[in-house]
């Protein structure tokens, strides 16, 4: 399996099991948008919490130039390190949400 091809199936892997938690309030749905044409993965939640409407993307993932950037991390848990278990080496991931002049503190990716 090539690279990218096992970069796409981690990632899908990572945002259908999150997909799969039902939030405990409200009628809230989690739904995950695979976008393999330009490389864009994310999971949203949208739905209703009695009158409130509630939508947000919680989690947001992209491959560009050969690395995985992990734009949005809204969970409680560590996409980042979920990532490295699961075979992305941390040279290959960057923290998109981190400003730049901090990524080389974080023993991920810098670009």
């Amino acid at each position: 399996m090539d690279t990218l091809t096992k970069y796409r199936q981690i990632i899908k892997e990572i945002l259908n099991e999150y997909a799969q938690c039902k939030p405990i309030n409200g009628d809230i749905e989690n739904i995950t948008i695979f976008d393999e044409t330009h490389d864009r993965y994310q999971l949203i939640s949208m739905g209703w919490e009695g009158k409130k409407r509630v939508y947000g993307c919680v989690m947001h993932i992209d491959i560009k130039a050969d690395k995985v950037w992990l734009q949005n991390d809204g969970t409680d848990a560590n996409i980042a390190q979920e990532l490295v278990m699961k075979g992305i080496p941390q040279t290959r991931i960057v923290l998109g949400f981190q400003p730049e002049r901090y990524r080389a503190h974080t023993g991920f990716a810098v670009m």
